[in-house]
């Protein structure tokens, strides 16, 4: 077997290790909010109306971050979506029309993906996008913001929070939170532990060039995406053509498999679980009760679960056969829970 093949081949087996389904998940009982008529099947956002409207900002000066924000009057706290691992601002597009009916939406591609830069040489971090993220909100919002993340979005989302010493931040919407930027974050999950040493092995043969182009050119194939996409989503008829592109396309760009390498073999950046005791603000927790990647019963999930019986300002709701992208996978099941809170939250 070429060393080509082996890195792939090895890649594949660490995948298909993660993406084994969690034994057994709990389900949310609570009484399902009421909808306000014509919301429960959102209106989708157009992808290249989403495009159209999207603006530039230079960061630090540099960096030229792309982002989104829609037309609105009105004066309740902005929004700002954070999108996950090797998405950008269009996978919003099932939200964004039906946050926008109340609120000035803004969302963000982040540093290394979508249509924002992604420079040569740049060691990405947890830390740096949550930096960005403040420094969007300071620069550009300018006005109390509720943030919404999901994946390692919503973990950049709470590092922002925490580290947040304005009254910028009005509250959190964690969508199946991630414990770092990558898998070696969790080193207490069993299931992680088994893989570690691969992990570890992962991250040698991607610092060699010729293999990491070999592995990034296969895995950005839009058959694979496709079925990795269909391993991590509950309704397996939001996985199309618009949602395969949407992943695929900057994933072209040049720098992007710099931006793939140094995210995979990175630091995993802080742990919620050292960081949600400092955040006081209102949180919603919204969790995919079939995500193969962050599963309930995994330590950032167990300890999520527990969070509402310890803490008054956070709220967790079990989404039921949903997965890794609660807002894309079923977008009604998260407005149902999304809209009340939001309203409770800006009103106050």
């Amino acid at each position: 077997m070429g060393i080509k093949m082996a890195a792939a081949t090895v890649l594949h087996d660490v995948a298909a290790a993660c993406l084994r389904p969690p034994l057994s998940l709990p389900r949310t009982t609570a009484k399902e909010p009421r909808l306000r008529p014509g919301l429960a099947f959102p209106h989708l956002y157009g992808v290249s109306q989403i495009k159209e409207q999207c603006s530039k900002w230079q960061w630090k000066g540099r960096y030229s971050i792309n982002y989104f924000v829609s037309s609105s009057s009105s004066t309740n706290p902005a929004l700002l979506l954070v999108h996950g691992f090797g998405a950008s601002i269009p996978h919003w597009r099932r939200n964004i029309d039906t946050l926008a009916q109340d609120y000035t939406v803004y969302a963000i591609d982040l540093l290394g993906f979508g249509a924002s830069d992604k420079p040569q040489g740049f060691s990405y971090s947890m830390e740096a996008w949550a930096e960005l993220i403040l420094d969007f909100l300071n620069e550009v919002v300018q006005k109390p913001t509720v943030l919404i993340g999901n994946s390692v979005g919503s973990l950049a989302c709470v590092i922002a929070a925490s580290e947040s010493s304005q009254n910028l931040v009005r509250g959190i919407v964690l969508l199946n939170c991630a414990g770092g930027m990558n898998n070696k974050a969790i080193v207490d999950d069993w299931r992680i532990k088994l893989l570690l040493p691969l992990l570890w092995l992962v991250d040698f043969l991607l610092k060699q060039r010729r293999i990491a182009t070999a592995v990034f050119e296969r895995a950005k194939q839009r058959d694979n995406l496709r079925n990795i996409l269909l391993s991590v989503y509950g309704n397996k008829e939001s996985v199309d053509d618009e949602l395969v592109e949407i992943i695929n396309g900057p994933a072209n760009d040049e720098g992007a498999l710099d931006a793939f390498v140094s995210i995979i073999t990175g630091p995993p950046g802080p742990n919620p679980v050292q960081l949600m005791p400092r955040i006081n603000l209102p949180v919603l927790v919204l969790w995919g009760d079939q995500d193969p990647f962050t599963p309930i019963d995994g330590p950032v999930g167990k300890y999520f679960s527990s969070l509402p019986s310890k803490s008054s300002n956070v709220s967790l709701y079990m989404l039921e056969g949903v997965g890794h992208c609660p807002h894309d996978d079923k977008p009604d099941l998260v407005h149902q829970k999304l809209l009340p809170w939001l309203a409770q939250v800006t009103a106050s």
